[in-house]
């Protein structure tokens, strides 16, 4: 039989457990005041042992704000957001912030909701992928009169900081290291846009450089739902079966790619010699498949991590105020299936 407790743990019980008044728990419990290190130890331990947590809200009244930051993304399947998450934790992990998440599967009226939620509570920031909102999003950021961190994008007009990448500068590189391997019949294969703005950007970006050079999308498929390796099978041999002369596929992002490689290496097909290959994301999952796929990677930690670093700085008065625009410079790693001459 469970001992389950009638009523909520108070100061009071803490007080009574460790033999010390109730302003000195307060004290230890919220670092405060001149506590000698028994006391101190004595306090936590009863604290402890008892399973107290304090009444943040408590203390939120008073300040307005909670000690919480809330990290908007769109999906926790998609491997990227894991590397950002591990960033942002990092950091905040060395503060007094702690990183709650929301998650909007790409959905506007869901990042409306979740951001809704978040900012009742007043958190010290928030830290949001993306710079496409609705304006109903974009009206509660401007409002809410805290460090709002817009991440993994610098290809617009941010709400008050932003930490990420040119997602149509790094399509624009990907295309001119293809071109100047002297690959001319290009195919594209990705996921359906209206929501993965970053995806849109960086083929917008590849078809210009490609123009520039006088070289059109010889052929191009779009898919919707998780980036699989399967969906990366079936699309290559599609895309293939119907425009055989390609001797080159830029995928949308390294998972469909792995796929697209995996397939042509069963076909018995050379590559990067009769066709080249290259994704997106740099996704170190990949790092022991049989041919090291050329990609980019996305700074995803480092944006993570600098995202983090704003919003700490910016919640700490002795802090100067940090860069608010930070554009991240991602590489190209050729790996084995893009030629270099």
């Amino acid at each position: 039989m469970t001992n389950t407790p009638t009523r909520p743990l108070t100061l009071r019980d803490v007080s009574e457990a460790s033999g010390v008044s109730e302003m000195t728990v307060s004290r230890v419990l919220r670092n405060r005041g001149d506590v000698s290190e028994a006391t101190r130890e004595r306090v936590l331990k009863a604290a402890r042992e008892l399973g107290y947590v304090p009444n943040k809200i408590a203390g939120a009244l008073a300040s307005q704000r909670v000690n919480l930051v809330g990290v908007v993304i769109p999906s926790l399947s998609n491997m990227v957001f894991p590397n950002v998450m591990t960033g942002i934790n990092e950091v905040l992990s060395k503060t007094d912030l702690q990183p709650v998440v929301g998650v909007t599967d790409y959905n506007p009226e869901t990042e409306e909701r979740v951001l809704y939620e978040m900012l009742s509570w007043r958190p010290s920031g928030v830290i949001i992928a993306g710079l496409e909102h609705s304006d109903a999003a974009r009206a509660m950021m401007v409002a809410a009169g805290i460090p709002i961190v817009e991440i993994m994008d610098v290809d617009g007009k941010c709400v008050d900081s932003m930490v990420g990448i040119s997602h149509r500068r790094a399509g624009r590189e990907m295309a001119q290291a293809i071109i100047k391997q002297g690959y001319k019949r290009i195919g594209f294969l990705g996921t359906k846009m209206p929501m993965d703005h970053r995806a849109r950007k960086r083929f917008e970006g590849f078809t210009e450089a490609l123009a520039k050079a006088g070289i059109e999308i010889a052929d191009q498929e779009f898919y919707s739902g998780g980036s699989a390796l399967l969906k990366g099978r079936e699309l290559t041999q599609e895309l293939l079966e119907r425009t055989p002369d390609l001797d080159f596929i830029y995928y949308s992002n390294d998972m469909i790619g792995a796929g697209g490689m995996l397939w042509l290496l069963e076909q018995g097909i050379d590559i990067p010699g009769q066709i080249g290959l290259a994704g997106f994301n740099g996704v170190e999952l990949l790092d022991g498949l049989p041919r090291q796929l050329a990609t980019m990677d996305a700074c995803r930690k480092e944006i993570g991590q600098k995202a983090a670093e704003i919003i700490a700085a910016r919640n700490d008065a002795d802090s100067p105020d940090p860069e608010r625009i930070v554009e991240l410079t991602p590489r190209i790693a050729f790996g084995d299936t893009l030629k270099r001459y």
